[in-house]
């Protein structure tokens, strides 16, 4: 090991440290005093109810933890969005798992609270998975009703794809664990089961306060929507239990009798880890986003065996395509590449750049992997297509297309890692989140956005300098060094993987020790999901 790979892996081992101590914070949730408060009442916490529910002994892929972070600052802040999410084993089933979490804001639903649920069940309906909820929420946050309530992708687009799921037969069960009030008291009775636990558990449209505002009449919050009531007067419920404890494990006696879903057939064969350490991969990623590596030997460290069987080697460098297996399942791969190759034109130094030649090929290579039934794994570390005169009049705009065209037509589950840079059109081709990945996660290496910090901080400060010069004002080269360093400053903060994870433009960050679970878990929840699309490409012919 050389002084440069011992660098790289302390700067890398360092982001998964913060990693590891940001996400302690965001699993406290509320905090103590609020936990207490729950606890108080007998209740379990939010992932404490996740983890007595899933079978001992096996993973749980959570979706969104860093929702919402650094978001709502003037609202006391929600972490997790005030909801926690993520993909687990009931009874030997795949589910996803969707739990309000009450230390945090009693539950309230923020405008990021629905966007994440509304992520879970595109995950659930994309997959086939069956869905449970554990409810336990004030419903809408009121000062910010605005942003969450009338629009298609808001509060309402839940009920809807309850409804939707279970037309289609994926199964939802719902749990009502604390307050379920007004429009939130639909999701758990638009599942196909809804149980309820005694004396905490509650659903009505309108509780006792507003009860006695609208009509006068006199009655407790239990009386009017608890376990009696519904159990064994409206009928709206249809199990009552003690304790949470109670109600989780009558989830997983009812889990325990699913039938076997349908495959949409990948193939699989037994798992082997990589020959190659992935422990390596720590020192294998440069610290500075701008210097070359041989991604090849990120491939080799998350494959199985470090057999990878790469396609047009000596084709289309700029970019490497191959078949290998993750955990057993046969996946194709397309991965950005950054090396310095020396060739007969002279040295060149890819750097994540897409070339048409590239674009031709991986655009090729999707379409083989679509008409072998092989799902897609894209390692992202694209700092765009290829610009200048020469590659404009060599058809970059054509083979670019040819790629996303590709991409969006793919039928096959695809899964993005961002491993390094996300810059512009290259998000899209590398199956950025709009192109539709089952899944999409992040290292914490990772940087998205429109171009680099460096390019786009100059062009923000040409604009700035212009309406500044406009309004007479003169730039002396102090302030222009001012004004640069504080453009680059904000620009650089909205282009950590936190920022994008916050907004859900990922479903998360990993350790990339993780990667190969994240891909191999997601493949599994998508083999739930048989193939009914062909596959064809659109205007653009290959």
């Amino acid at each position: 090991m050389n002084i440069e790979f011992n660098r790289n892996e302390d700067v890398n081992k360092q982001h998964v440290f913060e990693l590891k101590t940001r996400l302690k914070k965001i699993y406290a949730g509320g905090g103590e005093k609020s936990a207490a408060k729950q606890k108080a009442k007998g209740k379990l916490l939010a992932r404490e109810r996740i983890a007595y529910l899933i079978d001992k002994n096996t993973e749980f892929l959570e979706v969104g933890a860093f929702a919402a972070d650094g978001m709502y600052a003037e609202q006391g802040g929600c972490p997790s969005a005030g909801v926690v999410c993520g993909i687990g084993y009931v009874s030997g089933r795949q589910c996803m798992i969707v739990a309000n979490d009450a230390t945090v804001k009693a539950g309230a639903w923020f405008p990021m609270t629905a966007k994440k649920n509304l992520r879970a069940q595109e995950i659930a309906m994309e997959n086939r998975l069956p869905v449970i909820y554990l409810v336990d929420s004030a419903g809408v946050f009121l000062p910010m009703q605005d942003e969450i309530f009338p629009d298609k992708e808001h509060f309402g687009r839940m009920f809807r794809n309850n409804a939707l799921m279970s037309s289609d037969g994926i199964v939802q069960i719902s749990a009502i664990m604390g307050s379920c009030v007004a429009g939130g008291a639909y999701l758990p009775i638009m599942s196909d089961e809804a149980m309820i636990v005694e004396g905490t558990g509650s659903v009505f449209l309108a509780g006792s306060y507003l009860v006695k505002s609208a009509i006068g009449e006199d009655i407790d919050n239990e009386s009017l929507g608890g376990a009696t009531t519904h159990c064994e007067i409206s009928g709206v419920t249809d199990y009552k239990h003690p304790n949470d404890e109670a109600c989780l494990e009558s989830i997983r006696t009812i889990m325990s009798k699913l039938g076997a879903p349908q495959v949409a057939g990948f193939d699989r064969i037994k798992s082997e880890v990589p020959k190659l350490d992935p422990a390596e991969l720590y020192g294998i990623l440069p610290e500075n986003r701008e210097k070359p590596y041989e991604v090849l030997d990120i491939i080799n460290r998350l494959v199985d065996g470090s057999e990878f069987e790469e396609y047009k080697k000596l084709y289309g460098q700029s970019i490497v395509c191959g078949l290998g297996r993750i955990d057993g399942w046969a996946v194709g791969i397309v991965a950005n590449q950054r090396k310095v190759v020396k060739s007969k034109k002279g040295e060149m130094q890819f750097g994540g750049v897409i070339y048409s030649d590239s674009a031709d090929k991986a655009a090729r290579f999707i379409m083989n992997c679509n008409q072998k039934k092989i799902p897609l794994v894209f390692l992202q570390d694209v700092t765009g297509f290829m610009v200048g005169s020469r590659s404009e009049q060599g058809g970059i705009i054509k083979d670019g297309a040819k790629m996303v065209n590709a991409v969006a037509n793919s039928v096959v589950p695809k899964f993005t890692i961002i491993m390094g840079n996300s810059y512009g059109a290259g998000n899209y081709a590398m199956c950025g989140k709009a192109y539709d990945p089952r899944l999409i996660y992040a290292w914490p290496s990772a940087k998205i956005a429109v171009m680099g910090g460096a390019q786009a901080a100059k062009t923000l400060l040409q604009i700035q300098e212009a309406s500044l010069k406009g309004k007479g004002e003169v730039i002396t080269p102090e302030k222009e060094a001012e004004l640069l360093a504080e453009i680059t400053d904000r620009y650089n903060g909205q282009t950590t993987p936190y920022y994008a994870a916050s907004r859900l433009w990922v479903d998360g960050i990993i350790d990339p020790a993780e990667t190969r679970k994240v891909i191999s878990m997601g493949i599994e929840a998508a083999n739930q999901s048989p193939i009914k699309k062909q596959f064809n490409v659109g205007i653009i012919q290959t």
